[in-house]
């Protein structure tokens, strides 16, 4: 935390000189309450005769050093929000940056709802206990030193019956700590949980209309937020015991000082106003304990939080990244684009292969199309090729060279990718199509609108290119997203598309319109097409057919047709819808 911590560290520093101020004002106040009960009320050193000008001295004083120490209290409190904050800040910047560097495989192990939680919760906490430490600690180290000394002063039997108090509190509050703090952890896990379905409810609210799981869906909640509820309860309930037992014995050890200090007032060893402050000043010191309470809970809490964060910010990406010089860099002399070398892989250790030793050439400007049943690896196969996922054995070479040996920025760069699912964002339509070219302006932006068959409905809503989509493109529909979709591909300039079922929610008529304008204005860039319906592929250069992790078969349409029994099952399945939509 240290390398965050230490930009900060003046201001700490300067925060912890205000606190000092403060405690040093505070421990002033029973010194002087002291001098206005002996001299000012009972004059004690003036014949009985009380002196009210003195009281008016003394309690101005008082008044002034209570606005000093508020001064130096408020100053202490905006130095530490400001450093923990920005702490925070840090962090979680860093943090983000960290989940965006994983791999998917990484995001799929650690979960949604707990990079949620670490990102947001966990941070908060991290900040809160650098608030409390450099706060709490020091007010309370200051003020607990500083009483004991006061009380030492004024009476030694004073002192001595608050060190015997102390340490009995400070047994019950470690107790307390050991047995709440693997709780701790315990709570941000749950926290994970409902934040894990928070984020599945609202992504799929329609699906849970749909099927009526409104009540399934609360009572799943229900039980999530019961479990978080009962190891909260656990610890507010240890907590909760430690303040009456401190209060306890903070009053046994008031009943002892005054019964002592009373048998040294009569004996002449000690004054009233020295019982009275002494009193104040055990209420502080025992005080300050308990706040101790808060500040361990607090810190337990907060160093709990930091290792989950520290996890996250200390591991390292899966895809590990090799500079290479240009100059080495050399393409194959059959111009191959693409190509997998016995390319296998499996999602994890203990699964079988998704992908077994694919062994595929692309060539430059080629359209390839890859057709094959649901779960046979199609989509996996198409996200190995800009990294989504690693190959475990084989390679996958762009241009010759392994992609392992690309920065990911130069890999990604040659790659323009439209998933499954259309991604879009709470942006106007003109952002959503700019993220594939940063630098585009308007009117080609309405070019590859109209190559994605996108222009007209844009056209026909209100705002045209600067309609607010809203969240996740819910207020278009599928057919709108993947339109979108593909005009923020076709913008990128990438040297090689990569279309995964992305056309699935167009009409025949739309989506054949699309391949004709993309093929017109962009034939020179290599484009990998997956498709569920043979009339988005039946033009490609070749047509892979995947079954079970492997290439079954591999033509174009007319070798596919008379040679693969798989490929022509689904022609004839589908051909009729072909004829009847032209």
């Amino acid at each position: 935390m240290f390398v965050y911590i230490k930009k900060y560290i003046p201001y700490l520093i300067v925060a912890a000189l205000f606190m000092l101020l403060e405690v040093t004002m505070d421990l002033l106040q029973p010194h002087l309450m002291r001098f206005i009960v002996d001299d000012g009320v009972l004059g004690l050193t003036t014949n009985a005769n009380g002196d009210f000008s003195l009281i008016i001295k003394i309690g101005f004083l008082m008044v002034l050093f209570a606005l000093i120490g508020c001064l130096g209290g408020s100053l202490n409190n905006v130095l530490v929000n400001y450093s923990s904050q920005n702490i925070g800040n840090l962090i979680r910047k860093e943090a983000f940056s960290k989940v965006l560097s994983f791999s998917f495989s990484q995001i799929d192990k650690i979960g949604t709802g707990a990079l949620i939680t670490r990102i947001t919760n966990d941070i908060t906490q991290v900040e809160n206990f650098i608030s409390i430490f450099v706060r709490g600690m020091i007010r309370t180290g200051f003020l607990l030193i500083g009483s004991l000394c006061c009380m030492f002063l004024i009476n030694s039997h004073f002192g001595f019956i608050a060190l015997a108090i102390i340490p009995v509190i400070f047994v019950c509050i470690f107790f307390a700590i050991k047995k709440v703090e693997p709780i701790f952890l315990s709570v941000q896990e749950s926290i994970d949980k409902i934040n894990s379905i928070l984020q599945e409810d609202i992504s799929g609210i329609r699906i849970i209309k749909a099927y009526l799981k409104e009540l399934y869906e609360k009572i799943r909640f229900g039980k999530a937020n019961d479990e978080l509820l009962a190891k909260q309860l656990k610890i507010l309930i240890l907590f909760a015991f430690l303040h009456p037992v401190a209060n306890t014995f903070m009053y046994l050890g008031i009943a002892f000082m005054i019964w002592d200090g009373g048998k040294a007032v009569e004996t002449g060893i000690s004054t009233p106003g020295s019982i009275m402050a002494a009193i104040t000043y055990t209420t502080q010191l025992l005080h300050s304990v308990l706040m101790v309470v808060f500040i361990i809970q607090s810190i337990s809490r907060g160093t709990t939080s930091w290792k989950r964060v520290n996890e996250l910010l200390t591991t390292t990406s899966e895809l590990k990244e090799v500079q290479y010089e240009s100059n080495n860099s050399q393409t194959t002399q059959e111009n191959i684009a693409v190509e997998f070398k016995n390319a296998s892989f499996a999602y994890s250790k203990d699964d079988n292969p998704i992908i077994k030793n694919i062994n595929l050439k692309i060539k430059k400007g080629e359209t390839i199309g890859i057709m094959g049943a649901t779960g046979c690896g199609k989509t996996t196969l198409v996200s190995l090729i800009p990294r989504f996922y690693d190959v475990d054995s084989g390679q996958i070479l762009i241009d010759g060279i392994d992609v392992k040996d690309y920065p990911l920025k130069d890999l990604r760069n040659k790659i323009s990718f439209v998933l499954q699912k259309s991604e879009l964002f709470t942006e106007t339509i003109a952002d959503n199509i700019r993220w594939g070219n940063p630098n585009s302006n308007i009117e080609e932006i309405k070019e590859v609108a109209k190559i994605a068959q996108a222009d007209t409905f844009i056209e026909n809503i209100p705002n045209n290119y600067e309609n607010i989509v809203a969240e996740r493109g819910m207020s278009l529909s599928g057919g709108q997203r993947q339109r979108i979709s593909l005009a923020r591909a076709v913008i990128k300039e990438a040297e090689i598309l990569i279309l995964d079922d992305s056309t699935s929610a167009l009409d025949l008529k739309t989506e054949k319109n699309f391949y004709t304008a993309l093929n017109n204005s962009k034939s020179n860039i290599t484009k990998i097409i997956i498709a569920q319906r043979i009339a988005s592929i039946r033009n490609a250069d070749k047509i892979a057919i995947l079954e079970n992790g492997t290439i079954s078969a591999y033509g174009n349409h007319n070798e596919l047709i008379n040679n693969c029994d798989i490929y022509k099952e689904i022609y004839n399945s589908q051909i009729g819808d072909e004829v009847k939509n032209g």
